[in-house]
């Protein structure tokens, strides 16, 4: 399906003087972008309207990624990390035993858990809830960055809540914000075709809709690579940038590039770094809603998150320690950074490093 009407040259004036008088980019002019070769012209644009909102800033966090199990009654297509009750793998951690694997990497200089698992459902709700507690009663100054929505939704549908209920208890246990995942493409079509056995597109809006009225601010993500359309792209981003326009409870939105379930998968299997950029690009015209995009290391590798800076992307994710998720398919990037090393990169691409809180507060500026 293509949307390109009229001389492309023209087009492309047109979305211009838009990004220059901050006119809202429609989703032809979306469609337009990703069919158009001229990356360096898309990724001008992408860079002005970031200066605009954040300068030469670009932040990250110290953070550590958690998973407290990785058995899952889902069986979407793209995942490596999940695995059914009993499988050889298969592990299920208590809350103790989590702060005992925290202790072995903890610093005190680590502000967030990153924390995001299988949908397990041979434990309980309140498995997920004391999971949660007993964290936040050991490291009561950590931020806890807990669950995706699609979690939230089957946390909702095993318990018999709302999910404002079960929103009220996680909060209650210490939850300080959700995570971003579980969106891939907001599309029934992919998520059929890819079989994403869980919440479905408008659920996952719902979830953020209603943490967003409780107050909590949360991310977004999106899943692209595999069999989504561009149009499909564009319409997810539009539907994330109306949400944002209802609650403005979004802070950063996350591409996140589909990973082939094998470390010895071809380059034909990966993304390449032409759409990993103009996908960034892209997402900073479209959801001018959104403070921040991330370039997410761990998925499109550290060189190329340190040219996306000057692509559209605010944000180079964290620390995170240990990895899981995209490792367990076939990730070719480091399981984390240290902060020296994060302050490389960002320098280094003449930006201004700047480490943040889960919340975009500032901690310290690396002049």
């Amino acid at each position: 399906m293509t949307l390109i009407t009229g001389h492309p040259q023209m087009q492309m004036e047109q979305i211009k003087e838009k990004v220059a008088n901050g006119v809202r980019l429609t989703k032809e002019d979306g469609l337009f972008l990703y069919q158009s070769s001229d990356l360096l012209t898309i990724g001008q644009l992408a860079n002005e309207v970031n200066m605009r909102k954040n300068g030469k800033n670009v932040y990250f966090i110290e953070n550590m990624s958690l998973y407290f199990t990785n058995v899952c009654e889902a069986h979407c297509a793209f995942c490596g990390f999940r695995r059914d009750p009993g499988e050889e793998g298969a592990y299920t951690l208590s809350g103790e035993q989590m702060i005992e694997y925290v202790k072995q990497h903890y610093h005190p200089n680590i502000s967030e858990f990153h924390i995001v698992g299988g949908h397990n459902h041979t434990v309980p709700f309140s498995y997920y809830v004391d999971s949660l507690r007993a964290l936040k009663g050991a490291f009561p100054d950590v931020v806890l960055k807990a669950y995706t929505a699609a979690e939230i939704e089957f946390f909702a549908r095993i318990s018999g809540l709302t999910y404002e209920q079960v929103l009220r208890e996680l909060i209650d246990a210490g939850l300080g914000t959700l995570t971003g995942g579980g969106a891939e493409i907001l599309s029934e079509r992919y998520r059929q075709k890819m079989s994403v056995e869980k919440a479905t597109s408008e659920q996952w809006l719902d979830v953020h809709r209603t943490a967003h009225k409780l107050g909590l601010r949360t991310h977004a993500t999106m899943l692209y690579g595999s069999i989504e359309t561009l149009e499909e792209r564009i319409q997810h981003m539009i539907y994330l940038r109306e949400l944002q326009d209802e609650t403005n409870g979004f802070m950063v939105f996350i591409p996140l590039a589909v990973q082939p379930l094998s470390v010895n998968a071809g380059i034909k299997r990966r993304t390449s770094a032409f759409e990993d950029l103009k996908t960034i690009a892209i997402s900073r015209l479209m959801l001018d809603n959104f403070p921040h995009i991330k370039a997410y290391f761990i998925n499109i590798g550290t060189q190329l998150a340190q040219l996306a800076m000057t692509f559209g992307a605010s944000d180079l994710h964290g620390t995170i320690v240990k990895e899981k998720i995209s490792h367990s398919a076939g990730a070719l990037s480091q399981e984390g950074l240290t902060r020296d090393e994060l302050v490389w990169l960002i320098k280094g691409a003449d930006r201004t490093p700047i480490e943040r809180d889960t919340f975009y507060r500032e901690l310290k500026v690396y002049e």
